[in-house]
């Protein structure tokens, strides 16, 4: 059984993922309402997934997001926001967060989520993503050193992480560089080893530091 800890200064929010959570079969091991205490919990109950609320006293989400994976061998860290344009979104990426959702999602998504991030896919809400990308259009990166491990990527592996960068799906990165979904596969997984990132969710992230953008075919 998947365990679960949840971290929100709210404990009206806490008590509603709860029994989202618990009518799913999921376990619940913990709660906590700053990111200092989520830290404390984490040690102490070893979840699978942390529901990590941004913005809380004493210690934020981005922050104890940053710890938590900083440890290693950790359990996924699902960002929780009501901003769908907050620059924490990002901050949390940055941190090492396995995804994002808005605090509004539906339970089945909610848990479908979970789901996923404990398989090890992207965990990530379409109208984030949506406010996500058109918040690096319109905000390219600026001059900076190349971000570690893009230097050693291939053409191909390059073209393939600016289609994640642009919210592209596998099959749809497929379709757009006439490869199969194998192949896809194949270079994401060498693209993540590389830039030494969890998952894609910090891959879109290293696109965008890196100005690499998809070219319309």
């Amino acid at each position: 059984m998947t365990r679960v800890l949840l971290v929100d200064d709210q404990a009206m929010v806490r008590q509603g993922l709860r029994l989202i959570l618990e009518l799913a079969g999921f376990d619940v091991v913990g709660e906590a309402a700053d990111g200092a205490t989520a830290l404390a919990a984490v040690a102490e109950h070893r979840p699978d997934v942390v529901l990590m609320d941004l913005r809380m006293p004493v210690m934020d989400g981005v922050e104890a997001t940053r710890r938590i994976v900083a440890a290693g061998d950790g359990p996924r860290v699902i960002a929780l926001t009501t901003f769908d344009a907050d620059q924490h979104v990002l901050d949390a990426l940055r941190a090492g967060a396995d995804g994002f959702l808005l605090k509004d999602v539906t339970s089945e998504s909610l848990t479908d989520a979970i789901r996923r991030a404990v398989a090890g896919e992207p965990v990530v809400a379409p109208s984030l993503l949506a406010r996500l990308m058109g918040h690096f259009a319109a905000n390219p990166p600026p001059a900076a050193a190349t971000p570690p491990g893009v230097a050693e990527l291939s053409d191909r592996e390059r073209e393939v992480l600016a289609c994640i960068g642009a919210g592209l799906s596998n099959a749809e990165i497929a379709a757009d560089l006439v490869i199969s979904m194998a192949t896809v596969k194949t270079h994401i997984r060498h693209i993540l080893a590389k830039l030494d990132v969890r998952d894609r969710a910090q891959a879109i992230v290293v696109a965008h530091d890196a100005g690499l953008r998809r070219t319309p075919t």
